[in-house]
């Protein structure tokens, strides 16, 4: 294997544990539902439920990002394929901030309103 080819598998792996993360999120986050189905009420269950999608989306899409990142800079760095991958950074943190803001309440930026846990 010359040098290309590893980085290229080692990106790929990057995208496929970035799939695997937001999947086992998704599914820890089902189990965890059904579980609170049990113990706690459906609206409790359900808030627990989203954040925990949330939370592995977020991380997955850092995950991929960081493939993304490891492909272009390195196997294919001209203008065209930088810029694509500035536009697939953007939107990413716009979705993560999304989310984010989804779960929190509030920019990553803001402070915590007073009585509001970080």
């Amino acid at each position: 294997m010359n040098q290309i080819e590893i980085i290229r598998a080692v990106s790929d792996v990057m995208d496929a544990l970035g799939v695997a993360v937001v999947s086992l999120g998704v599914l820890w986050g089902l189990f965890c539902f059904a579980k609170g189905l049990i113990t706690q009420t459906i609206d409790i269950a359900y808030k627990t439920f989203r954040i925990q999608i949330v939370r592995s989306l977020i991380l997955g899409l850092e995950v991929l990002v960081a493939g993304d990142v490891i492909r272009t800079v390195a196997i294919s760095p001209t203008m065209t394929s930088v810029a694509v991958l500035g536009a697939i950074v953007l939107i990413r943190c716009f979705l993560s901030w999304s989310l984010t803001l989804e779960i929190d309440g509030r920019w990553p930026w803001q402070a915590p309103r007073p009585g509001q846990s970080d």
